[in-house]
């Protein structure tokens, strides 16, 4: 049986010829009625502060799950960067080496036209060479069939000479005899 203040407050005993001072008994149970009504009010304050701690509780739950959230599809957000960056770090440099070998290619390619260039234009250095030579060497026999020539016609001249002088010489003798 629950006993509340105002039963307290209510609750008479019979008399008894050798009973409790009345007195002291309803001083008793009037601070017996104090304390409950102190303890339902106790009571009530503690169930509202109790419910309120359990609303607050709540609310900090869900703060905590939505920060938890949060923090989740941050960390998603940041992972889905972090692999595009990856990706795009290494299409970049995939780029970069596909670039590096078209350009190696080219100057390789061109290289080797320089080359083939040099092969050529020594081919004709040396044809030019040769052609050269072979006018010089043309020019230099018939300076020396000239020489050779000029050598004959002065032999022959002088030797016409000698004839006339002979001749010459016959004929004076001839005519003074």
């Amino acid at each position: 049986m629950a006993v509340n203040r105002i039963d307290l407050l209510n609750r008479t005993f019979s008399r008894a010829l050798r009973g409790y001072d009345p007195e002291e008994v309803d001083s008793f149970l009037q601070d017996a009625a104090d304390t409950m009504a102190r303890l339902g009010d106790d009571r009530v304050r503690l169930g509202n502060l109790v419910s309120q701690l359990e609303r607050r509780l709540a609310e900090y739950l869900e703060r905590e799950n939505a920060l938890r959230e949060t923090l989740l599809a941050s960390q998603r957000m940041t992972d889905d960067i972090k692999a595009a960056a990856q990706k795009e770090a290494q299409l970049v440099i995939e780029a970069a080496h596909n670039r590096a070998e078209t350009i190696t290619s080219q100057a390789n390619l061109r290289l080797a036209r320089i080359l083939d260039e040099i092969s050529e234009a020594r081919k004709l250095k040396a044809q030019f060479e040769f052609k050269v030579r072979s006018v010089i060497e043309g020019h230099l026999k018939l300076l020396e069939l000239g020489q050779m020539e000029d050598t004959r016609m002065d032999r022959a001249v002088s030797a016409a000479n000698r004839r006339q002088e002979i001749q010459d010489r016959s004929g004076k003798k001839n005519g003074n005899q």
